[in-house]
């Protein structure tokens, strides 16, 4: 790993720090090694839904809300960025009678994993993705 590998935190339209950074990065660098990966550059940028949702628009041709949009960038060291919205996240916590920071987390673990090849178009892609997730933010 060079000097400038590493997983970053960054805001677009919004304020926000993640309580547990330290925790939630050595999460990330585990789930990389886990599937035979190194750490390059990881950037979790949160934002608004409004941010996101031009996005979403603009890179993926989906024009609606969603919580994370993940851009791998390369995979040999694994670099990529987690554009995550954090009123999405609020909004999903509170349907699901989630702490905000659990959901937080599971949306992160998400994006860690789409990174590492998982889907979530199919059902047997969800079912998979759901029970990474669930095993990752138990070691947490």
């Amino acid at each position: 790993m060079d000097i400038t590998s590493g997983v970053f935190f960054f805001c677009e339209e919004i304020v926000y720090h993640h309580p547990t950074e330290s925790s939630i990065i050595n999460l990330i660098k585990t789930i990389l090694r886990d599937h035979g990966s190194e750490l390059g550059n990881i950037s979790v940028i949160f934002c608004s839904d409004n941010y996101l949702l031009k996005m979403n628009k603009e890179y993926l041709d989906h024009d609606y809300y969603t919580d994370i949009i993940t851009f791998p960038m390369h995979e040999d060291p694994m670099s990529g960025d987690l554009f995550i919205s954090i009123d999405r996240v609020k909004e999903n916590a509170h349907q699901n009678n989630l702490s905000f920071e659990s959901e937080l987390n599971r949306v992160i673990v998400h994006g860690v994993l789409h990174l590492v090849g998982y889907g979530d178009k199919s059902e047997p892609e969800i079912i998979e993705m759901r029970t990474k997730e669930d095993y990752y933010l138990k070691r947490l």
